[in-house]
């Protein structure tokens, strides 16, 4: 399984993550934006706030996405 090690937000809701693979690949929040607690990320202050926690991407307030989606519903992109 592929382990986050780096993440890094844009402004249009996309985060550029570092895989464990050595691929960088850009992931579209926005897709999950209208499900759950996902809908929260719409504040841009609490989008930025993303870290690597367990392997993945989180947010504040229990907030993550599980890495295999993220790698797996994202695109090949430069590295960091």
């Amino acid at each position: 399984m592929e382990s986050v090690l780096r993440v890094r937000t844009h402004s249009n809701f996309q985060i550029e993550v570092e895989f464990s693979t050595g691929e960088t690949r850009l992931f579209d929040v926005t897709l999950y934006l209208e499900k759950g607690v996902f809908k929260r990320l719409k504040d841009l202050t609490l989008f930025r706030q993303a870290y690597v926690a367990f392997d993945t991407v989180c947010w504040p307030g229990n907030i993550d996405i599980a890495p295999e989606t993220l790698y797996d519903r994202s695109a090949l992109c430069h590295p960091f």
